[in-house]
């Protein structure tokens, strides 16, 4: 996995991101038209457009993120609608009505004290395993916001990752029936990552903000002892904290809110075989760790994600060849995040088939990427609309 790390104002911080990040990008584009004109038909003229429905209300709730979007695509010389529908592609692929239902796989856990002595979230990603060739680790410096460090697929500017106010935040990507013309779940996360605090976190996806169902699993720790996990599930219609005492928190790809239920409909065709049994699986895992006793840490997690229990539909997903090829996904990526610490573990892959990297939030601002702001980039050929 490429590891890029990005300085500077946001336009900057995109420039550099879509100059180094470009061929990660340009997978990311080939992927999606695929994936989008293959099982619902949809062109990417019609993407974009899509994409630019959402244009007004990332402008109102965030000016930065439109500067970031519109320096990736001049970085990688694509046009700012491609790199706009990317950061709008959960909105476009996981509220639709057709019988070719995909969605991410995704299982999260997150511990806190008293259950562990650190507060720890992590997650498996499962999903298109051709797109881990869109994968990147970003270290992201901004003046004025917390330092961050996120995995992503190239050209989105939000997902999965933690800062240096000890903010973290997990995705479960929810398949339902609605979404509104709000901001982008991915934007959101990236919202997330910009907070100092929890309460600021919570405020940017609050009250219907964002434009589709998601479950956010928030870790939060203050550098002194003191953290607190839980899922908060957005939807259009507000959000809802689930119960869990702000110690432990388990998600996967079902939603679990009576409250945002009332206003939306699960269409996780998979919701029994698959996400629930996941979700059990991990709470299981959990609880037996709690009775026995011992310390829970970056080993316990790397054991759970592991987790090989019901395969291929586990937690830790193997490529089911028996399923249609739209619901063909597996584990991507496999992250650990130790909040109290600051570091990550990292598996580019299965967690079972590939160790774990180590990697630090960098205390330190890196011009590396900043001081060839200036170079010459190719600029590949327009693509299709």
């Amino acid at each position: 996995m490429k590891s890029l790390q990005l300085s500077g104002t946001a336009k900057e911080i995109g420039r550099q991101h879509g100059r180094f990040g470009k061929d990660e990008i340009m997978h990311s584009l080939a992927t999606y038209e695929k994936l989008f004109h293959g099982y619902q038909k949809i062109r990417w003229k019609e993407v974009r457009e899509r994409a630019l429905l959402h244009l007004k209300a990332i402008e109102r709730y965030d000016p930065a993120l439109i500067e970031e979007i519109q320096g990736i695509a001049e970085g990688a010389g694509v046009d700012f609608e491609d790199i706009l529908a990317l950061n709008a592609r959960s909105e476009i692929a996981l509220t639709q009505s057709g019988t070719k239902r995909f969605t991410d796989g995704c299982t999260s856990i997150g511990v806190a004290s008293p259950v562990s002595v650190d507060t720890i979230i992590g997650q498996n990603w499962d999903w298109k395993g051709e797109q881990s060739k869109s994968l990147l680790l970003l270290e992201i410096s901004c003046e004025s916001k917390p330092r961050i460090k996120m995995v992503t697929e190239g050209g989105i500017i939000g997902k999965i990752g933690f800062n240096s106010a000890g903010i973290g935040v997990c995705l479960n990507a929810l398949l339902t029936d609605k979404k509104s013309e709000e901001v982008p779940i991915h934007l959101g996360l990236r919202s997330v990552l910009n907070a100092f605090s929890l309460h600021e976190a919570i405020s940017k996806i609050n009250e219907g903000q964002m434009a589709s169902a998601a479950n956010f699993l928030i870790g939060c720790d203050d550098g002194a002892g003191n953290g607190m996990v839980m899922n908060v599930e957005v939807s259009p219609f507000g959000i809802d904290i689930l119960d869990g005492a702000g110690e432990k928190a388990v998600h996967s790809n079902h939603l679990c809110s009576p409250v945002i239920s009332r206003h939306i409909q699960d269409l996780n065709n998979f919701k029994h075989t698959d996400s629930m049994i996941r979700k059990m699986r991990a709470e299981q895992l959990l609880n037996q760790s709690i009775q026995r006793g011992g310390s829970i840490d970056e080993e316990t997690f790397k054991e759970w994600l592991s987790d090989r229990f019901n395969a291929p539909n586990s937690i830790n997903h193997l490529k089911n060849e028996r399923a249609p090829e739209h619901r063909q996904i597996e584990t991507v990526f496999s992250v650990i995040m130790n909040l109290s610490k600051k570091e990550m573990w990292l598996c580019d892959g299965k967690p079972f088939e590939k160790p774990y990297d180590n990697h630090r939030l960098d205390e330190r601002v890196s011009l590396s990427c900043t001081s060839t702001e200036n170079s010459e980039t190719h600029r590949p050929e327009k693509r299709s609309k």
